[in-house]
C-alpha cells in the first residue's frame, strides 16, 4: 500500500480521535455528588456514565500511542514491516489498520 495513503488515514483517524476526545470532555468530568441537585439513582447513572467514557478516553489514548508509533515508523521507513518476523505485512491488512504492527502469520500465532 501506498505509503502517502497510509499516512494520510493515519492522520485523519488522529484528528478523529482528537475531536471526539475534546467533545467528550464533559462527560468525563468528576461527577457533582450534591443530593440536592440530582436524586440517588440519577447520581449513579452520572457516574455509570462517566466511568464508560473515562473508559473510552483510555482505549482513544491507546489508539493514538498506536497510530504515532506507526506514523514514527513510516518516517524512519519502517513502516510495512512485521515487528515479530521482518517480512512486510500484506497491503491489503495495512488497507484495513494502516497502524498494524503484524502480519497475519504472526498475528495468529498470538
Amino acid at each position: 500500500m501506498d505509503h502517502a495513503i497510509c499516512r494520510k488515514k493515519i492522520l485523519q483517524e488522529i484528528d478523529e480521535l482528537r475531536a471526539l476526545s475534546d467533545g467528550s470532555r464533559e462527560g468525563r468530568a468528576p461527577v457533582e455528588l450534591d443530593q440536592q441537585s440530582v436524586g440517588r439513582l440519577s447520581r449513579m447513572d452520572a457516574m455509570l456514565q462517566q466511568s464508560m467514557d473515562v473508559a473510552r478516553e483510555e482505549r482513544r489514548r491507546h489508539r493514538l500511542a498506536v497510530l504515532n508509533a506507526a506514523l514514527r515508523r513510516l518516517d524512519e521507513d519502517e513502516y510495512g514491516y512485521c515487528l515479530a518476523c521482518g517480512e512486510d505485512i500484506l497491503p491489503e491488512r495495512l488497507g484495513i489498520d494502516p497502524a498494524v504492527t503484524l502480519c497475519v502469520t504472526c498475528q495468529n500465532r498470538r
